[in-house]
């Protein structure tokens, strides 16, 4: 494309110019994305709305690859970058792989879209970097399948430490701008004056990006023990729960959805010992009493585990308020968790905390994120204001969700739809193996069908808890 050095640096400059007469360069007060508040910002999304200025950065972006070797795949951190990644793929006919923000609960489940193999040479495409923190997140999941990931290519490197975070992991970054050669550009054209080169050179001098490592991001809850994650919750009974995890060695919810009180406490009473949490839905059982009541909470406390009410409440903060503490099941007082649906938004949690001024016991909610039925509509942005429901709340001791979608380390991803085989029954559940649910991100498993249709109930409960227990320490372990 460039025959001399000479063409390669008027491109740089003609580019630069065009970056800041879009307002894709901009000077003034802001904050990135790591915290830090800087006098000089850069927004390349814009670019989607200049294509012809859009191929030629991603041409210019492509043309450091002279000096790298052996280039299979090349993946965009998403977002801002998929644009240009797409174009470089589209040019040089590099099959192009897609990072997904999260695994969906539906379809392929995968986070990485895109054929390859292991082995594979794939190299990173970024418009922006100021700790590195994306393309290092990116690298971890490009890895974790098999790829081998040593180059990463950058439009603008804001010189706050980057490079080094991104060195430190195996990672070469080449960048087409540093924000020194860039102002350099913009003070040579006029664009800006020397005291706006003055401010940015200062403030760059004097802040720096913290040094960070992949694991502060996705994979620290998956990689962190339960008794230490215990120590993080906002929420008392999720440590509690944390810290019955760690000293029974189990991780299952049991739930018996059946419909006969005796048959409950029968149930309750054979596998109290080997479960952390008995789940019920209230509503079914015929020969409801508080007599009911009064012996399952004494079960819970001979075997130590906790009790849910799988009421998924989900009307406005005045209803929910009655409906958990009024009428014949009187859930507030006796179930130290219950589940809610977050399609009313966070006012359901002030209603059901409304509840609860006159319970002297610790209590907690499930957010329900997404759901283990066929085709459930709970995916995307809806699971992720679950999680943000969630994550604003110290009522809150978790979310119900079949995929690693939240970074909490005091919250519980509580994964329905478990089986020792993956299968499905004729009304839409799907189940997945206690392996597939932990690896996703499960630390509780819920356990239902597997064991109360099992001929030995004991028996099926207690395979249930090695093969739980066994996946939760090579989660640990694995790297």
């Amino acid at each position: 494309m460039f025959k001399n050095s000479n063409a390669m640096e008027n491109e740089l400059k003609e580019l630069a110019i065009a970056l800041y007469e879009i307002d894709a360069v901009k000077f003034g007060e802001f904050v990135t994305k790591v915290g830090l508040k800087t006098p000089i910002y850069f927004d390349l999304r814009v670019i989607i709305s200049h294509p012809k200025l859009m191929v030629r950065l991603a041409k210019t972006l492509w043309k450091q690859a002279e000096e790298a070797s052996g280039i299979t795949q090349i993946c965009g951190v998403p977002y801002t970058a998929l644009p240009l990644a797409t174009l470089i793929s589209a040019d040089t006919n590099i099959p192009m792989l897609i990072k997904r923000k999260e695994v969906k609960s539906y379809g392929t489940k995968k986070l990485i879209e895109g054929n390859y193999k292991q082995g594979d040479h794939c190299a990173i495409i970024e418009d922006v970097v100021t700790s590195g923190s994306s393309i290092l997140e990116t690298v971890h999941s490009l890895r974790k399948e098999g790829l081998k990931v040593t180059e990463a290519f950058v439009v603008i490197d804001r010189e706050q430490g980057a490079k080094k975070n991104i060195k430190n992991h195996g990672i070469h970054i080449r960048s087409l701008y540093s924000v020194t050669t860039l102002l350099a550009y913009l003070l040579e054209s006029n664009k800006i004056t020397p005291k706006v080169v003055r401010d940015v050179t200062d403030y760059l001098l004097k802040y720096q990006a913290p040094i960070i490592t992949v694991q502060v991001t996705e994979q620290l809850r998956l990689k962190t023990p339960f008794h230490v994650r215990a120590g993080k919750a906002r929420n008392a009974v999720s440590a509690k729960l944390l810290n019955l995890m760690e000293a029974k060695q189990s991780t299952i919810c049991l739930a018996a959805d059946l419909t006969k009180a005796d048959e409950i406490l029968e149930l309750a009473d054979l596998t109290g010992p080997h479960i952390v949490i008995l789940k019920t839905h209230v509503d079914i059982i015929e020969d409801f009493s508080d007599d009911f009541i009064k012996r399952l909470k004494e079960l819970a406390k001979k075997h130590d585990f906790l009790l849910m009410e799988d009421r998924k409440f989900a009307d406005i903060g005045n209803t929910v308020s009655l409906q958990y503490q009024k009428g014949i099941y009187k859930i507030a007082e006796w179930t130290d968790l219950v589940t809610i649906h977050a399609i009313a938004g966070p006012s359901i949690v002030d209603g059901l905390k409304n509840s609860l001024k006159d319970i002297n016991e610790p209590r907690g909610l499930f957010v329900v994120a997404e759901m283990s039925s066929k085709e459930a509509l709970t995916t995307g942005e809806y699971a992720q204001n679950a999680v943000s429901i969630a994550q604003n709340s110290n009522l809150v001791s978790g979310l119900v969700c079949q995929s690693n979608i939240f970074t909490s380390l005091g919250l519980v991803q509580l994964t329905p739809g478990v089986k020792l085989s993956k299968s499905s029954d004729d009304l839409g559940q799907q189940y997945n193996t206690p392996e597939s649910v932990v690896n996703s991100g499960a630390d509780v498993a819920v356990v239902g069908r597997g064991i109360t249709e099992a001929q030995d109930k004991l028996s099926a409960t207690l395979e249930y808890k090695k093969e739980l227990w066994s996946a939760y320490l090579k989660r640990l372990s694995d790297e």
